[in-house]
């Protein structure tokens, strides 16, 4: 019982913390601010997590492994590349409308703040959760013939640079409908760029 109770303590650091540096940024986000937004002490913050850099460090791990569960759903799911395609799309834009921190946390945080997460995060070692899941997309549609055999960073870059770019454009408000509107059709440019 206690060792489940540190969790949920841990989680709600983890999840306050992610908010506030995906809205202020890390640079300007304090430990005592965080521990301020849970009402409690900075010390007891410490407790769980010896420092900014690891909090931040364990922020990107949460949120790629809960991006990584829904696109493992997918991958088990027995439908054509295609329809991944758009179940992947769909994941990540629903996430960046209903939980636009996890989105703004990776691009704000890890990809603006890299000399945060050197020690412990080199390489892709935090973002494995998502990324694994992505590889084995990857992998079962060019096994399957559906995508074309291609390194994976390019293969990888293309579909992100899509999502990544109107997630963006969603979140500076360009965008003349809704997200979930381009669902179809990002899907489609996806899916005609990597098909074989």
């Amino acid at each position: 019982m206690k060792a489940e109770k540190k969790a949920l303590k841990r989680e709600s650091i983890i999840k306050a913390a992610l908010q506030l540096f995906s809205v202020n940024g890390f640079h300007k986000t304090t430990i005592p601010d965080i521990a301020a937004k849970l009402q409690m002490s900075a010390g007891n913050v410490y407790n769980y997590f010896s420092s900014k850099d690891i909090l931040a460090q364990e922020i990107i791990k949460y949120t790629s492994k809960a991006l990584g569960e829904e696109i493992h759903k997918v991958n088990m799911m027995d439908v054509s590349a295609k329809e991944k395609i758009e179940k992947i799309v769909e994941i990540y834009f629903m996430m960046a409308q209903d939980k636009p921190e996890m989105i703004e946390y990776f691009l704000r945080v890890y990809l603006s703040n890299r000399e945060v997460f050197h020690q412990g995060c080199e390489g892709m070692v935090c973002v494995s959760g998502f990324i694994t899941e992505i590889m084995i997309f990857f992998d079962d549609s060019v096994s399957s013939g559906e995508l074309r055999n291609q390194d994976f960073f390019s293969a990888f870059g293309l579909f992100m640079g899509y999502l990544g770019g109107m997630v963006f454009l969603n979140g500076e408000e360009v965008l003349p409908k809704p997200i979930n509107e381009y669902i179809d059709d990002i899907s489609f440019n996806i899916y005609n760029a990597l098909k074989a």
